[in-house]
């Protein structure tokens, strides 16, 4: 149960259904919204302004981006694959979902993928309270490949070596993700050039 006076501080981002089922009435969210306590995101997620822990930009991709799943070079920084410091986050969601308002900040950039795209390879990391779905590194892998002309070639081999000189590499679940996304021949000619 949340106290009206304190939320906890080890949580970030709130939905609106998480603050009711926590004891909170919608005039008590307002209340707190008008003490400063909570800044309201959209008309269903909530930032805590009194959070105290590990920042990381990945939380809000689901009060944007409902269904989102970090991808492409986020997800490539996020696994030390990259160098490249993208200037916004890369958020997958599926083709006919829609988006109400976008943050001016963390600026996202957003990707329609096919329901069998989106569904693939999806994981949920925790930090805490926190929480954000992610490409599992494979899975980032090939989509770095599949896109390689919207990341970039530069970026996209770099990538692929970085990966490939990894010990917790698994080729066997990347060449099965890449025949499902029907990009193996092109994921096969790239790791024999580089390996």
């Amino acid at each position: 149960m949340i106290s009206t006076t304190a939320l906890p501080k080890d949580q970030k981002i709130f939905s609106m259904q998480e603050l009711k089922s926590n004891g909170l009435s919608q005039y008590k969210v307002s209340k707190l919204v008008d003490e400063g306590k909570l800044i309201k995101l959209n008309k269903s997620y909530f930032e805590n302004t009194e959070y105290q822990g590990e920042e990381s930009d990945f939380y809000y991709a689901e009060a944007y981006a409902p269904k989102g799943v970090i991808c492409l070079l986020s997800a490539a920084v996020y696994y030390h694959l990259t160098t490249f410091i993208p200037d916004a986050i890369d958020v997958a969601i599926p083709r006919k979902t829609k988006i109400s308002t976008m943050p001016d900040w963390p600026r996202m950039n957003v990707h329609y993928y096919t329901d069998d795209r989106h569904e693939l390879g999806v994981i949920t990391v925790r930090e805490g309270k926190n929480e954000f779905k992610i490409y599992d590194m494979e899975k980032t892998i090939v989509d770095i490949v599949f896109y390689r002309e919207n990341v970039g070639i530069e970026e996209t081999k770099e990538i692929l070596i970085t990966y490939l000189r990894r010990d917790d590499r698994n080729l066997n679940r990347l060449l099965k993700y890449a025949e499902m996304m029907k990009c193996e021949k092109i994921m096969r000619q790239y790791l024999e050039v580089l390996v």
